[in-house]
């Protein structure tokens, strides 16, 4: 399986043009698994609640739509974040699709600063199984609370699917933690440029069991890069004869007194 990601530089607001340079990135990207970033049609930096009423959509929206054509076209996994109008309120979110048009979306349980200003907070974590494979998500700053990547490995994710518009600057060395710890493949798929005075970090990240970081991108080129991986290297949590990251859990251990 090739997994892999595109790292670009979204407009704000410009779903139009985002949505074009998504398709025509993925397009030249040869890969069974293709990752965006976070609110890679929007752009990121909402300034005013109108802003996110005109931009949002629902789950079966013109973006979600395009979307689907592509990995129609490419015969591919697509995951990408959008902002999502849903029941009345307003999620940052990630769409996972599949070539027979199956949409699946994870909604960030961890909101990160004036997110918590337009968005309401996900409540659960899921896992879905494609071609033999099972993939979770998280978007962005949830990779800085390790239960939600473990979570997704309790129930079976061998493959994480993270679509991130990174500005601090530890989650790529994180990442390499978070798949040490729960011996598992994930894509981290970061933006770069600036956007309303905020500057993006770049370095898109595919990173292996063991914390093998398989690529790195740049800090500010738009690329798209896959890699070849066998995802059943992840069912084997044992680091040794006598150690298993899973069964040598003591969760009854795990409580405060």
């Amino acid at each position: 399986m090739k997994i892999g990601y595109v790292q670009f530089k979204p407009r704000f607001g410009d779903k139009a043009y985002n949505i074009s340079k998504m398709v025509q990135m993925g397009e030249q990207l040869d890969a069974d698994v293709i990752v965006f970033p976070e609110l890679a049609n929007t752009g990121y930096v909402f300034k005013h609640q109108k802003e996110l009423e005109q931009l949002s959509e629902p789950m079966d929206g013109p973006s979600v739509q395009t979307m689907q054509e592509l990995a129609i076209k490419k015969n591919a996994l697509v995951t990408f974040g959008f902002a999502e109008h849903y029941n009345g309120s307003f999620y940052n979110s990630a769409a996972a699709i599949t070539p027979d048009g199956q949409v699946r979306v994870y909604r960030k349980v961890h909101l990160f600063n004036e997110e918590k200003r337009f968005f309401r907070r996900g409540t659960e974590f899921f896992t879905f199984e494609w071609r033999e494979t099972i993939f979770g998500m998280i978007i962005c700053f949830d990779w800085m609370f390790p239960e939600a990547m473990r979570t997704l490995t309790l129930m079976g994710a061998q493959v994480i699917l993270h679509p991130a518009n990174l500005v601090l600057p530890y989650c790529q060395d994180a990442m390499i933690t978070r798949c040490i710890e729960n011996r598992v493949f994930e894509v981290t798929a970061n933006r770069v440029g600036m956007e309303r005075g905020l500057k993006f970090t770049g370095m898109s990240q595919i990173t292996a069991p063991g914390g093998v970081v398989l690529h790195r991108g740049t800090k500010s080129k738009e690329e798209a890069v896959a890699v070849d991986i066998d995802p059943k290297q992840a069912l084997e949590k044992r680091i040794n004869r006598y150690n298993d990251l899973i069964k040598d859990r003591f969760p009854e251990a795990y409580r405060m007194n």
